[in-house]
């Protein structure tokens, strides 16, 4: 299975859960990543983020993206 489709059948079931669960396993998987040094902090330098989007949605009405949204959470 490619890691890819991997990532996106965890992402479906994620959903599935309640917030509340949801926070839970961001809870745990942030503890397991201190543990293991990944997570380290850092400082982020937001100007960096500048534009990163630009044209992501580009001729992209935002009502209709949000339409879509909600449609593939149901």
């Amino acid at each position: 299975m490619r890691k890819g489709a991997t990532l996106e059948k965890i992402e479906k079931e994620i959903e599935r859960l309640s917030q509340e669960e949801q926070l839970k396993l961001v809870e745990r998987l942030a503890h397991q990543l201190r543990k293991t040094g990944i997570a380290t902090k850092k400082e982020l330098d937001w100007n960096k983020l500048y534009g990163l989007g630009k044209g992501l949605w580009k001729g992209e009405d935002a009502q209709e993206y949000v339409n879509r949204l909600r449609k593939d959470r149901i």
